[in-house]
């Protein structure tokens, strides 16, 4: 396929989205089946659902070490994932005139693990490697099925001509990249597991807040990871995620025997044409047990300092990498600070945009970005050292991004946090905050249980701290 492929709509009736996980049910018969369930606040319609399967191409990096399969042939050999990427969507791009009143033309569709930008800076790697999540997993598909959400109306809509032989093997995935990982300690009394005792969390802030003092950074991301075990399915989780904490990104990808599972509140990049948006998420209250407690907690939020200062910051850090790749005086804060009400949260987030530098693609505006600063901490690089150096494990697809990158260029990627990353019955889940020079750590410790607790519910499960 070359650039100028032809893209072939067609209009068909479907049962209106609360039955979503039908037909996901049907297609995830097939390889590799996603489903990206997106009500953007910040698009003019209702949003899209769109899933699909049976890719004619996948990108698999591990470190410099990537695999291509496609349909019949694998190639291996070590580079740059961000090179495969890019070429892969230069061979397979299409017109963006012709696609701009669709819904997809075709895309890469899957996530860009946080360990990632380790490939963009010279990071150190403490953190235990303990499960063998591939940093970026990207499956082309040329073909979806659209369904508008306001309307329940689909598009089944295709980049032509297809690929006439799609037989990817699974079994040359699953040896490659989808070993089991060593088990844990298990006891029946404890069925959630975290990676760090609730003392040790509480130093690792202590030791952030240290790192702030001397002056080496302003703001830290730490997070802990739980674990437990599941017989849900993928979809079983997603769907009850979904009923538990909705949010506006939510996405599904089975990858073999694995599967990474989000009900994301953050948008990290959307483009349209050469606009670029990103919205940062910065300050959590939980919600209340009555309406004026809950009121109570969203003024808190709105006049705390600390939450203003730590928004501000990351505003400051998505403005810097913007402007590498957008056009000078482009970059603008359209919303210095909203607040958000989810089911289990309050969040205040702002919006930063641009418009791209002439020639600048969506593989640029990664490289420029990636991973999103409020997952970080400001300075990012030195941030993102002493994440490596507090946390035990390393985050896979924790904190990165998770979507499509379409072949008209276009982009939509979430933040890749409120998610469930799935392998076997092996179950992983993460949360955390921004550590700050006031940051109080037993409330940061707490926050974690704050965001956690919609996935723990999703699982029917109970934390013990």
């Amino acid at each position: 396929m070359a650039t100028g492929s032809k893209l072939r709509p067609e209009a068909t009736p479907v049962a209106p989205p609360g039955d979503i996980a039908a037909y996901f049910a049907g297609l995830s018969r097939a390889p590799f089946p996603f489903l990206l369930d997106w009500t953007d606040p910040g698009a003019d319609n209702g949003g899209w659902t769109l899933m699909g399967s049976n890719p004619f191409l996948i990108l698999v990096a591990k470190g410099r070490h990537i695999t291509e399969w496609r349909a019949g042939s694998s190639r291996a050999w070590e580079g740059d994932p961000f090179v495969a990427v890019e070429e892969a969507l230069r061979e397979h791009a299409v017109d963006p005139v012709e696609a701009e009143d669709l819904p997809f033309a075709g895309a890469a569709v899957g996530y860009l693990g946080y360990d990632l930008g380790g490939r963009l800076e010279n990071l150190p790697r403490l953190a235990l490697d303990d499960r063998g999540f591939p940093d970026l997993v990207l499956a082309f598909h040329d073909r979806a099925l659209a369904i508008e959400r306001s309307t329940g109306m689909a598009q089944v809509v295709e980049v032509s001509p297809r690929v006439p032989a799609r037989a990817i093997r699974l079994e040359d995935y699953a040896r490659h990249f989808d070993e089991p990982p060593p088990l844990p300690p298990w006891t029946a009394d404890r069925p959630v597991v975290s990676n760090f005792r609730k003392a040790d969390y509480i130093s690792a802030i202590q030791r952030a807040k240290e790192y702030i003092a001397a002056g080496d950074v302003y703001q830290v991301n730490l997070s802990q990871r739980f674990h437990t075990r599941s017989a849900r399915t993928p979809l079983e989780v997603y769907e009850r995620l979904r009923r538990s904490t909705p949010a506006p990104y939510s996405a599904l990808l089975e990858i073999g025997s694995r599967a990474v599972i989000s009900s994301s509140p953050e948008l990290f990049l959307r483009t349209e044409g050469r606009r670029v948006l990103t919205r940062p998420i910065k300050g959590t209250r939980g919600r209340g047990g009555s309406s004026e407690q809950d009121e109570r907690l969203r003024a808190e939020l709105l006049e705390s300092p600390k939450d203003d200062a730590e928004l501000a910051m990351i505003v400051d850090l998505e403005r810097n990498d913007l402007g590498k790749v957008c056009e000078p005086g482009s970059v603008s804060v359209s919303d210095p600070k909203s607040l958000e009400t989810h089911p289990t949260v309050h969040h205040l987030a702002a919006t930063v945009e641009g418009r791209l530098k002439s020639g600048a693609g969506p593989v640029d505006l990664l490289r420029a970005t990636f991973p999103g600063g409020s997952v970080t901490g400001a300075p990012k690089i030195r941030a993102m050292e002493i994440i490596d150096e507090l946390e035990p494990t390393r985050r896979a697809a924790y904190t990165g991004a998770i979507g499509r990158i379409g072949f008209d260029g276009r982009v939509a990627l979430s933040v890749a946090i409120r998610i469930v990353e799935k392998h076997g019955e092996d179950v992983w889940f993460q949360a955390g905050g921004g550590i700050v020079s006031d940051s109080d750590p037993e409330r940061g410790y707490d926050e974690t249980l704050v965001k956690a607790a919609g996935i723990v519910r999703a699982l029917g499960l109970e934390l013990s701290t």
